[in-house]
C-alpha cells in the first residue's frame, strides 16, 4: 500500500521542461511519447495496438500533438497511404530529458527478472488498475 503513492509522487516531482510545460501534456499524451521515444517513428494503428486503444483515439492525439509541434507525420516509404508518426526533432531533446529517466530505471529494476517474471509483474499491475477502475464504478 505504500509503493504506489510513493510511486506516484515521485513521478509527479518530476516536472516537465519549461519547453513543454505549456503544452498540457496529460497521461494519454506522456504514453505514446515514451512509446516513440523507446521505439521510434510507428503507425497509428502500431501505437493503437501498443496503448490498447483505438486508433481513432490514437489519430485524435497525434493531431493534438502535431497542431503543437511535438509530433510529426510523414509518408510511409513502403505504403504511402500509411503515415508514420515520430517526435519532432525540436521536441526530441526536451521530451528524451524529461521521458528517459524513467525509462532507464524500469529497465534496471526489470533486468534481473526473467520473461515470466516480467509478465507477472506487468499482469498485477494492469489487474491492480483494473480492479481501481471497478472500485471507482461501484462508489
Amino acid at each position: 500500500m505504500l509503493v504506489m503513492p510513493r510511486l506516484i509522487g515521485r513521478a509527479k516531482r518530476t516536472p516537465p521542461p519549461e519547453e513543454l510545460r505549456s503544452l498540457d501534456l496529460a497521461p494519454r499524451h506522456l504514453s505514446l511519447l515514451s512509446m516513440l521515444l523507446l521505439d521510434g517513428p510507428l503507425t497509428v494503428s502500431q501505437l493503437a495496438g501498443a496503448l490498447g486503444v483505438a486508433p481513432t483515439t490514437v489519430s485524435l492525439i497525434v493531431s493534438e500533438l502535431s497542431r503543437k509541434g511535438v509530433l510529426e507525420r510523414r509518408e510511409d516509404d513502403a505504403d504511402r497511404r500509411r503515415r508514420i508518426i515520430d517526435i519532432s526533432q525540436a521536441s526530441r531533446p526536451a521530451i528524451s530529458q524529461w521521458l528517459s529517466p524513467g525509462a532507464r530505471a524500469w529497465r534496471r529494476a526489470l533486468a534481473p527478472l526473467t520473461d515470466e517474471q516480467r509478465r507477472l509483474f506487468v499482469d498485477t499491475l494492469l489487474a491492480y488498475e483494473s480492479a481501481i477502475t471497478d472500485i471507482q464504478r461501484e462508489a
